[in-house]
């Protein structure tokens, strides 16, 4: 290996990110951000790394695997960089904007950094663009969230935008009820996340046809609704289910195009959800385009919120448009590129007087370049 390609040379997971890839996610995630501030949403700027007890207090545990940590050598204290921005929206609500009127609407944009990627996201840096509506337990305020992330998505151009909802709560409260825990709960759901009906039947005891009907449940969100009410819940389980079925009426009246799945043992991923949940896909792309659901915020505030990542949104995206580019020989007057600018043209300027240029145009990637006569196309001439 070269020197060169030695300085290239990256870890695992993570990437440059060149021209035009970095304009067009920059351009994609400004036009994510002005969706959401045209909805009352208002933007904060966490920190990329932070004290380690403050972001993985409350909803941040969830990310602990997953923290790079490092020891910031001024307060001698440790430092962790932010593996998902929610819980640092989360903290931010609660401490700086705690006197906010609620409900309080923000969004928010940035990199995380992860320990390892997954198989879907083998990527260990991403962007990240999302919304967080803290300070409402109503069930509008879950619908409002995978409304407005689903619609965003949508008015990018995403063809097929689905959402899969979850009850990461329901089976905990069918176990309680049971009494079941312990290392039979953990067991019990792990073959609840496979789907293994007949280890469900094995260790589910009194509970087993009960968790089978569930499992058997999942699938378009009217078939399922109808399976859900046929089955006799708990209390605590049977008012998830009528909270999903409300969060199910108020999306299908707002955005009727959106496709909802409802899958009610659904938990990997959502392990610190406290409530209903949802996984945003789209037409022919395998990786999820986003996450959200309700969660506890600081203080044991309601919260709901959805993330999306960008990597899965941009290749869910048609990909960058061509852009107009005018090579603007050396010497041609600056008021004249501004006027090409205005017109929606990008120019490239010469810098030598003596050089050809049609070679200039060509060589900067210019599809036109100014002429004495005008603009010249270049492959004309």
């Amino acid at each position: 290996m070269t020197e060169s390609a030695n300085r290239a040379l990256l870890p695992a997971g993570l990437r440059d990110m060149l021209p035009p890839d970095a304009e067009f996610e920059a351009s994609v995630v400004h036009s994510l951000m002005s969706h959401f501030a045209r909805q009352g949403y208002d933007r904060v700027k966490p920190p990329l790394i932070e004290f380690e007890e403050s972001l993985l207090d409350g909803a941040g545990g969830g990310t602990s695997s997953q923290t790079f940590r490092v020891m910031d050598p001024m307060s001698q204290k440790m430092m962790g960089l932010r593996a998902d921005m929610t819980p640092q929206v989360a903290r931010i609500a609660a401490t700086r904007l705690g006197a906010q009127p609620r409900p309080l609407r923000l969004s928010y944009a940035g990199q995380v950094l992860r320990v390892k990627g997954s198989q879907l996201r083998p990527e260990r840096q991403f962007g990240q663009a999302g919304i967080e509506l803290i300070g409402s337990a109503d069930a509008t305020a879950d619908a409002e969230v995978l409304v407005m992330t689903a619609e965003a998505l949508a008015d990018l151009g995403v063809s097929g935008v689905s959402a899969d909802l979850a009850l990461p709560t329901l089976v905990p409260a069918v176990f309680a009820a049971f009494g079941i825990g312990g290392e039979a709960a953990e067991r019990l759901r792990a073959a609840l996340d496979h789907k293994d009906t007949a280890m469900v039947a094995a260790l589910g005891g009194a509970a087993a046809p009960l968790l089978q009907a569930l499992i058997a449940a999942a699938g378009p969100a009217e078939r399922a609704l109808s399976a859900l009410t046929a089955i006799d819940l708990p209390p605590a389980a049977a008012a998830e289910r009528e909270r999903l079925a409300r969060v199910v009426e108020l999306a299908a009246a707002d955005l009727p195009s959106l496709t909802l799945t409802v899958d009610p043992v659904e938990n990997r991923g959502f392990e610190y959800h406290t409530g209903l949940s949802f996984t945003l896909f789209a037409r022919n792309i395998g990786a999820e385009l986003g996450r959200g659901g309700r969660y506890q915020g600081g203080g044991g505030e309601p919260a709901t919120g959805a993330t999306l990542f960008m990597d899965s949104v941009l290749a869910a995206l048609p990909g960058p448009r061509q852009t107009k580019r005018l090579f603007v020989p050396a010497g041609t007057p600056r008021t004249w590129a501004q006027a090409f600018r205005a017109q929606g043209w990008v120019t490239v300027s010469g810098l030598d007087p003596a050089a050809d240029p049609l070679v200039e145009a060509k060589r900067q990637g210019c599809g036109h370049r100014l002429g004495p006569d005008g603009i010249v196309d270049v492959e004309l001439g």
